[in-house]
C-alpha cells in the first residue's frame, strides 16, 4: 500500500512539473478578450508571457470612465484555454468571472495571468524567506541542479514592473483594496507570500490547494512548520486603519491534496491567533477533489466572490 501511495505521489508531482512546459500558443477565451504580451521583460528575472483578460464590454466601458479591480494569477497559461494546456484542463477563469459579473456578485475586474517559465517554476514560487531559514544542507537538497530560489525577485518584478505597466495600460483601480493575487499548489504558496511581503499592494490572496509540504521528498513537518512560523511573524494585521486584508485557503482530499489537511489545520490555528475571522479569512475542505485545474475550476467562484464582493 505504501509503495502504491508513493507511486501516486510521484505521478502527481510529475504532472505538476509537466504543467510548467511552456507553449507559444496564445489562449482564446470563451468569454471576453485577451491581450497577450509575449516575453514581458524584467530586470529581476527571465522574461515571461503575460495574458490580460478583459471582460465583455471593457473597451466601451473603460472609454466611458469605468475602472476595474485587478486579479493577478500565477501559472497564467493554465487559466483560459484547454487547447494550449499540457493536460487539456483550465481554470475556466473567463467563464466563472463572467457568470459572477452577470449575477452582480462581484465588482468589475480584469485578470493578469503570469505564465510560469518551465522547470524553474518552483524557484519563482517557493517563498525565499522561508527557504533561507533552512540549514544549508537542506537548502542544497530541495531543488538540486535547478538554481537558486528567486521568489523575492519574482514578486519584485510583479510589484515594480508588471503592476505599473498594467495600471498605465488598462483602466484599473490601483489601490490595495482592488488588487488581489491568486494561485494553486506552489501558486498558493507564492500568493500567501505576496500578501505578507506586500500588504500595502495586495488586499487579498486566494490560495487553492496550498502546497504546504513544499517538496514531497521530505517526509516530515519541517517545511510546513517553517511556513507556519513565517505566517506567525509576517501575516498582515486583519484590520488596519479601517482596511481589511482577506485570505482564502482550501484543499481537496485526493492525490497531492491528501497531504495538506494537517498542515492547513496548523495554519488555521495561526490565523485565529492573529485575529482573522470569517469576515476576512476562509478555509474550505473539498472531499473527493484532487489536485487539478478541473477541481480548482469547480470551486473558483467561492474565492472570487470572497475577494471581489461588491462594496468590500
Amino acid at each position: 500500500m505504501l509503495r502504491i501511495l508513493l507511486l501516486a505521489l510521484f505521478l502527481a508531482t510529475t504532472s505538476l512539473l509537466a504543467q510548467t512546459t511552456a507553449t507559444t500558443s496564445i489562449p482564446t477565451p470563451f468569454v471576453g478578450t485577451i491581450r497577450h504580451f509575449e516575453q514581458f521583460p524584467s530586470a529581476f528575472l527571465p522574461a515571461r508571457n503575460v495574458d490580460v483578460w478583459l471582460p465583455t464590454g471593457y473597451e466601451e466601458q473603460s472609454k466611458a470612465g469605468k475602472k476595474y479591480a485587478v486579479l493577478y494569477m500565477h501559472d497564467g497559461q493554465m487559466l483560459f484555454d484547454t487547447t494550449i494546456t499540457w493536460n487539456k484542463q483550465e481554470w475556466r477563469v473567463d467563464e466563472t468571472i463572467s457568470a459572477l459579473l452577470g449575477a452582480g456578485k462581484i465588482r468589475d475586474c480584469i485578470v493578469v495571468g503570469m505564465w510560469n517559465t518551465g522547470k524553474t517554476r518552483h524557484l519563482d514560487y517557493f517563498p525565499k524567506k522561508v527557504f533561507d531559514s533552512f540549514p544549508q544542507t537542506m537548502r542544497d537538497s530541495l531543488f538540486p541542479g535547478i538554481g537558486s530560489v528567486r521568489s523575492d525577485a519574482y514578486l519584485k518584478s510583479i510589484v515594480e514592473e508588471l503592476k505599473p505597466f498594467i495600471d498605465s495600460t488598462f483602466a484599473t483601480l490601483k489601490g490595495r483594496n482592488n488588487t488581489f493575487v491568486a494561485g494553486s499548489s506552489m501558486g498558493g504558496l507564492i500568493s500567501m507570500y505576496a500578501l505578507c511581503q506586500y500588504p500595502s499592494v495586495f488586499g487579498g490572496a486566494a490560495c487553492l490547494s496550498t502546497h504546504w509540504v513544499g517538496n514531497i521528498q521530505f517526509k516530515n513537518t519541517v517545511i510546513p512548520r517553517a511556513f507556519d512560523r513565517y505566517l506567525q511573524e509576517n501575516l498582515p494585521k486583519p484590520r488596519s486603519k479601517g482596511f481589511t486584508h482577506k485570505i482564502y485557503f482550501d484543499f481537496g482530499t485526493k492525490t497531492l491534496d491528501s497531504l495538506y489537511k494537517p498542515h492547513q489545520i496548523m495554519v488555521d490555528g495561526t490565523m485565529r491567533k492573529r485575529g482573522y475571522t470569517g469576515k476576512n479569512w476562509i478555509t474550505r475542505e473539498f472531499p473527493g477533489e484532487d489536485h487539478s485545474e478541473k477541481a480548482w475550476a469547480k470551486r473558483l467562484a467561492l474565492p472570487l466572490t470572497f475577494l471581489l464582493k461588491k462594496g468590500k
